[in-house]
């Protein structure tokens, strides 16, 4: 009982406190930082300085019209297709395999990634190597005349690697 009574005595003092610092007014409303504006005129919502004439108008906005025949994809096309593609393949465990494997790969890395992203200093670590990376990447292949030609040696000679031609 004392110590509720000391409490109520503490928070009464802190009350006397706040109200001796903080006079309250009877009418919050009356005193208002903002200032008083007028009521909005209605105005339109987008004006422009542009005062074309009708015609001149209509020869902005023409679309050019196209058949639905040549835009639109049909379904059923696209699905015979798809099948004749499907019965072409001879060892469909591998693609369902694969296909299956890849979408794990790409389920754990988003994992891995939300991991790593959690850890509170690890992204800004990671994006300074970045930076640094790139600074690195524009000094030693970007900046210079010479290395510019340099890259577009070793592209180059990368397609032609992957392509099998070499």
């Amino acid at each position: 009982m004392a110590g509720v009574a000391a409490a109520s005595t503490s928070m009464a003092a802190t009350a006397a406190v706040f109200t001796s610092h903080f006079p309250l007014k009877a009418n919050p409303f009356c005193c208002s930082a903002l200032p008083y504006l007028p009521p909005r005129v209605s105005t339109p919502a987008f004006s422009t300085s542009f005062n074309f004439t009708e015609s001149r108008r209509s020869s902005l906005l023409q679309v050019k019209a196209s058949s639905s025949e040549e835009t639109s994809v049909d379904t059923s096309e696209f699905l015979t297709e798809l099948k004749e593609k499907w019965d072409a393949v001879e060892d469909k465990t591998t693609v369902l395999l694969y296909g299956g494997g890849a979408i794990v790969a790409i389920w754990l890395s988003s994992i891995l990634v939300g991991a790593v992203n959690s850890v509170p200093l690890l992204p800004k670590v990671l994006e300074l190597v970045g930076l640094g990376y790139t600074g690195w990447f524009v000094y030693r292949y970007l900046l210079f005349k010479s290395s510019r030609k340099e890259l577009a040696e070793d592209i180059e000679e990368l397609k032609k690697k992957v392509a099998g031609s070499e």
